[in-house]
């Protein structure tokens, strides 16, 4: 971090114009010079001339008076901030001849304290790359660095980065430069310069040296420091960065943000460290609530927690028991418990009357959309207007909107209820369970999903959704199957349950079983395994992928498979490179398709530019076979940019051109690459890029856009989306699957009555929810 120099060799400069190299003609310049200056410039020239003189003569006690008088000179001399001060100025022509001399002294201290003075000269007049001025501060007397100023500080940490590489390359020894860097990093952290004391420490590779100088008035920003910088840092650097700031924090009892670092380090020792070294209930509490928004299962053992009650009410927090019951407070609190229905959502009211006129086209879809955004919008409260309503025996409505719907229709409406009851375990399995004994394949397979999706995120010791959906899994009905299997996936997401294993993987070694029912048993194991790297798991789905014939694998729910297989990795960096080695084998049909997967989940939130610039490579060829890895590819650059602002921003701008200059199955990805970026986070600039994307000629780069746009405001009840949706709805009126579309946006705007978000990110940004 060595300040640039001018043309006049200047420190961190901003020099005024009069401060010129000595020219040719000495004298006459000089005489000129001199008529400029005013007469205490005039009298301090002189004086350190004299000085000059002085410090040649052979009498050591006038040197030793002459190197005291010019050393308290250039202390005590301070001039505006921008010019160089005056001392150093004028003392500027005789560099030259005070380092000639100092090679002619004796060793002494006297010798020892020109050094000091010429340290500190060379730090406007040293060439570039001579590094002067460490050179003399090494042969000087050992005194204290800061007297000479922030300034020269600042200056001989940048050389002794420089001094640091050049010595590591030939394996010269480098003590006397740590002595120097200890000196300077406590100065540093004694001056609120603490993210230069850690810059000059990551330069010479010994951030150990941090836990020494750090107290109680600076750890905080210490870390805050080492943390955002470890984000921009390649591997395995970043980690180390990390694995200090966890210790300083656990030094000064900060366990909150030690438990953030471990988790992101996911680091299950660093989490048990944590909750051992702090002993206050109230803080473990803390820390069991981020553990339950992380997501992560976590066993809390009798050893660490004695105290049964503790444990208890420690345990009810981790598994979510009471998430229900907290969700429903905030909602009572803020009165929204009221029950919306679709058309509250939709407003047609507000817009001309021939959207309205025309809108009995197609029954069925519209009532599974009603169904959906239905779901969403009452999400978690337990009541709704169109599926937990009492029967009303006048007007003879039994629970009939299952029965307005089709087919699978009717297994999204029983799959809907779930959502509806979401968390509220007893209560929820208590309605689901009608539709057990009903004779439907349908209605009974919505149930079982709708059994998954009120166990979502809750962990329960009894294991309900196991108990209800194991009987289902190897039913005749791929439906069914499909149900229970997905239900379980939702289920136990994260929880790396090995009895769920033991049922699953034997589907995928069936021969017969069906690609659906494959594909869906891969995502269910992915999630279950999500980000553990389990082999046992990732070789049932290798294999499964190996045996299939080349006309499934060319299906479209065939790409479910490798996307299992990616959530094994999700985030885990190099971890996946063995398999994405095995991948390269599997059927040319698939193989681009499974690697590009791979990539974007092993590499997912960690903000990897290299692998943003390969998945960039891969989307700007252009092929003239209809290949499907560039979709994924794009989905990854949205999956590995999101994990910092400034990703986030370079992402945007590298898909906006992606839009204009990619092949057709590149510009469908497009918009779901922007949704994924922004997802809960509507930024203005790509609310208009997708708005205009969703007036698209390509109806699927339409769809895929007005999806979009209900995902980057999922949640947030944003009000110009609500309007750009409810525009299109009137825009699209005739086109049966973009208004199901729409509709299915104007839902997730309004998730939850705006109290849920779909964004993976919290702990202010820092970690990512697999």
């Amino acid at each position: 971090m060595a300040p640039e120099k001018n043309s006049s060799g200047a420190g961190t400069s901003r020099e005024e114009a009069p401060v010129k190299v000595p020219a040719k003609d000495p004298k006459k310049k000089e005489e000129k010079k001199d008529e400029d200056l005013s007469e205490e410039d005039l009298a301090l020239k002189q004086q350190l001339e004299l000085y000059v003189e002085r410090v040649q003569d052979p009498d050591p006690g006038l040197q030793k008076v002459a190197l005291e008088s010019m050393r308290q000179e250039i202390r005590t001399s301070t001039s505006s901030m921008t010019s160089v001060p005056k001392p150093l100025k004028f003392l500027r022509p005789h560099y030259g001849t005070l380092k000639a001399y100092y090679e002619t002294m004796k060793d002494s201290d006297l010798k020892r304290y020109l050094a000091d003075i010429l340290s500190v000269l060379a730090l406007t007049m040293s060439a570039e790359g001579e590094r002067e001025s460490l050179k003399y501060r090494l042969l000087g007397s050992e005194g204290d660095i800061g007297s000479w100023g922030h300034e020269y500080v600042r200056n001989l940490a940048g050389e002794i980065a420089q001094e640091y590489t050049k010595r590591q390359s030939e394996e010269a020894p480098i003590n006397d430069l740590m002595e120097l860097v200890q000196q300077i990093v406590a100065f540093h952290m004694k001056h609120n310069a603490e993210p230069e004391a850690v810059d000059l420490l990551m330069e010479v590779e010994d951030l150990d040296m941090l836990m020494e100088h750090v107290d109680s008035t600076n750890f905080k920003r210490t870390c805050l420091y080492l943390t955002s910088a470890a984000r921009y840092l390649p591997g395995p650097d970043d980690m180390v960065v990390l694995d200090i700031a966890y210790m300083i924090y656990l030094k000064f009892e900060e366990y909150a943000n030690a438990l953030q670092i471990a988790l992101f380090l996911d680091n299950m020792q660093y989490v048990k460290q944590v909750f051992t070294s702090c002993g206050d209930l109230l803080r473990r509490k803390q820390f069991c609530y981020i553990l339950a928004r992380h997501g992560i299962t976590f066993e809390l053992d009798e050893e660490m927690f004695p105290d049964d009650d503790e444990r208890e009410a420690l345990l009810e927090i981790v598994n979510n028991t009471k998430l229900s019951e907290g969700y429903l407070t905030l909602a009572r609190d803020i009165e929204v418990m009221e029950p919306k229905s679709p058309e509250d959502i939709y407003k047609a009211h507000l817009l001309d009357g021939r959207a309205s006129a025309s809108a009995s086209v197609d029954s069925a879809r519209q009532n599974l959309a009603a169904t959906f955004v239905n779901a969403f919008v009452n999400a978690g409260f337990g009541q709704d207007k169109l599926m937990t309503v009492q029967s009303d025996p006048s007007s003879g409505s039994s629970g009939n909107w299952l029965f307005k719907n089709k087919e699978h229709g009717k297994a999204s409406a029983a799959a809907s209820l779930g959502m509806i009851l979401l968390w509220e375990v007893d209560s929820g399995l208590s309605q689901l369970d009608k539709y057990f004994h009903s004779n439907d394949n349908h209605v009974i397979a919505g149930a079982l999903l709708g059994v998954g999706i009120v166990n979502c995120n809750i962990k329960n010791d009894c294991d309900p959704a196991l108990a209800l959906l194991g009987d289902y899994i190897d039913k005749e009905d791929a439906s069914i199957r499909i149900g229970a299997i997905m239900g379980l996936g939702l289920a136990y997401a994260g929880s790396q349950n090995e009895q769920i294993r033991a049922k699953l993987s034997p589907i995928l070694n069936d021969a017969k079983a069906p690609l659906d029912v494959l594909a869906f048993t891969a995502i269910s194991l992915g999630l279950i395994y999500v980000g553990s790297c389990n082999e046992e798991v990732a070789q049932s789905i290798i294999f499964t992928l190996m045996d299939r014939s080349e006309s499934e694998l060319g299906e479209p729910l065939a790409r479910l498979l490798p996307l299992g297989l990616g959530l094994l990795y999700l985030g885990k960096q190099e971890n996946v490179e063995v398999t994405a080695e095995v991948a390269k084998t599997f059927n040319e049909k698939i193989r681009k398709h499974c690697d590009m997967t791979l990539v974007s989940c092993a590499y997912a939130g960690t903000g990897n530019v290299l692998k943003v610039q390969n998945l960039l490579g891969h989307c700007a060829q252009h092929l003239e076979k209809g290949e499907t890895h560039q979709a994924p590819a794009v989905l990854g650059i949205a999956m590995v940019a999101m994990a910092e602002e400034l990703g986030v921003e370079m992402a945007i701008r590298s898909l906006e051109h992606l839009l204009q200059y990619g092949e057709q199955n590149i510009r469908r990805a497009v918009p779901l690459a922007l949704g994924l970026l922004c997802i809960a986070n509507p930024k203005v600039n790509v609310m208009d890029t997708l708005s205009r994307l969703s007036h698209d000629t390509d109806s699927e780069v339409a769809m895929a856009a007005v999806i979009s746009l209900g995902l980057i405001g999922a949640g947030t009840n944003n009000a110009r989306i609500a309007g750009m949706l409810r525009n299109l709805s009137s825009y699209y009126y005739k086109d049966a699957s973009l208004l199901f579309c729409v509709r299915i946006a104007q839902g997730l705007v309004h998730l939850g009555k705006g109290l849920l978000t779909l964004n993976p990110y919290h702990s202010e940004r820092f970690l990512l929810s697999p």
